[in-house]
Order: structure tokens, then C-alpha cells, then sequence
């Protein structure tokens, strides 16, 4: 178990093209990340295509187990020793259609977590997971969440029962839902007594403009550090194992 655990939080602006050109992108910016000492790099929900589910209709915008289009990913974490959480469009081998978190760890294995609070048109698209799922990492454990999951405070409340330390939210919140954003991450640490981490998506999507604001909040659910504009940023905290310990 370590005292301190480094994360980047990867606000990213999702390209054009596919699947593909994303990757190479989510390379680049986890080698920033390692530069800045990280061992845990969040991106955004559906980072990997970007927000439009009508590129959902394509067979060509869904991952699927062992997908080679992430040997590169795979690679990178090798190299680095990062835990990438990427966020993408997942069919599970029987073919029940996800919005999923995939942790992809330096030995080459991929975790999936699953969006359980689907919202609008999502809920013609995707079957809904069961709650969150927890990362183990340098004896930390990290509940990850999709976007909608941190506004139903049951959510973060199971992965803190499970023993959470921290509760990363990949995510698309639009202009004009700031307010909403700090409220949501910063209740979702204070509640349960662990650091909150955002990885907004940025840019321009069908939701709108992205309102930025990627970061991190501290167990008394106050901002710690957060992305000083609306594209594509890396943003970098270490986590200190003392400040949980205080609220205890």
C-alpha cells in the first residue's frame, strides 16, 4: 500500500475518424501523464468516439473484447506502468451493448465498468450496469463512474461502502452545468470521506460545449485543482493517503 497515488485527469477533445485516431491521441496524452509522474490516467465518457451516439449505428464505433484497435493502448501502459481508464461503446462476448469505463492495466489486461444511470436517448442504446466498480491500484481503491452515475448519490455511496478511497467520474457535462458539476463531485467526497476525480470531455458535441472544469476535490469535498480552460488538458494531483486518514 502507498502513501500517495499520482492520477492525471485527461479532459480530452474527442477527433473525428473513429476509434483509430483516438488511440493515438490517448497514447500521446498518457505519455504526458507519465511525464508528470502518474500511475492512474481518467479520460472522458466515450472518449474514444467522442459524445455522438449516431456514430453508434456504425459496427465500427464498438469495442469488443481483446480489440486490436487498443494495441497501442495496451503498449503504452505497458511501458509506463499506467492504468489507462478510457471511455467507449463496448459489446460484451454475448453481445449485450455497453457504455463502459475500460481500465487497461500495464500487464495487458482490460477491466470494464459499466454505466448504470443511463439518461435520454442512451436508454434505446445500452443495457445499464449494476453500480460501481472498483480498481485496485498500489493498495488504493478507485470507484469508477459514467457521467450521470455521480448525480445519484447512491452510486458513489456503494463504492464507498466498498471501501473506496476515491471515486473517478468519466464524463460529459455540458456549458451552463458547472454549478451542477461541483456539486455533484464535490457532495459525491465529502458524503463518503474520499477524493473525487473528473475527466471531462471537451469540445463541441450534441450536448453542446463542454463546460471543462476536469480536476480533483478532496475528502472534505473542497476543489483541490482543476483544468483552466475547455479542450484538451492534462491535469495532475497526488493523492495523499493522510488526508483520508483525518476524516476517518
Amino acid at each position: 500500500m502507498t502513501l500517495a497515488l499520482t492520477v492525471s485527469a485527461i479532459q480530452y477533445q474527442a477527433l473525428d475518424g473513429g476509434v483509430l485516431p483516438n488511440v493515438m491521441e490517448h497514447v500521446r496524452l498518457i505519455e504526458d501523464a507519465e511525464s508528470h509522474g502518474a500511475r492512474l490516467a481518467v479520460f472522458p465518457e466515450l472518449s474514444l468516439t467522442g459524445y455522438n451516439l449516431a456514430l453508434l449505428e456504425s459496427p465500427e464505433s464498438w469495442l469488443v473484447q481483446d480489440d486490436n484497435r487498443l494495441e497501442d493502448l495496451r503498449e503504452i501502459c505497458r511501458r509506463t506502468g499506467i492504468t489507462a481508464v478510457v471511455g467507449g461503446a463496448y459489446r460484451e462476448p454475448g453481445g449485450t451493448p455497453r457504455l463502459a469505463s475500460l481500465a487497461i492495466h500495464p500487464e495487458g489486461t482490460a477491466q470494464a465498468a459499466f454505466k448504470t444511470h443511463l439518461h435520454g436517448q442512451e436508454k434505446d442504446i445500452f443495457v445499464a450496469g449494476s453500480g460501481a466498480s472498483l480498481l485496485d491500484l498500489d493498495g488504493w481503491r478507485i470507484g469508477l463512474a459514467i457521467c450521470f452515475d455521480a448525480a445519484v448519490p447512491e452510486h458513489s455511496t456503494g463504492a464507498g461502502e466498498a471501501g473506496a478511497d476515491a471515486y473517478a467520474v468519466s464524463a460529459a457535462y455540458a456549458q451552463d452545468e458547472d454549478h451542477r458539476l461541483e456539486l455533484h463531485l464535490g457532495a459525491r467526497a465529502m458524503d463518503n470521506r474520499m477524493f473525487g476525480i473528473l475527466a471531462n470531455l471537451g469540445g463541441t458535441t450534441p450536448l453542446g460545449s463542454s463546460c471543462g472544469l476536469s480536476g480533483f476535490w478532496g475528502p472534505d469535498g473542497l476543489r483541490m485543482k482543476k483544468a483552466a480552460g475547455r479542450g484538451t488538458e492534462v491535469v495532475t494531483a497526488t493523492l495523499q493517503r493522510s488526508a483520508l486518514q483525518e476524516f476517518r
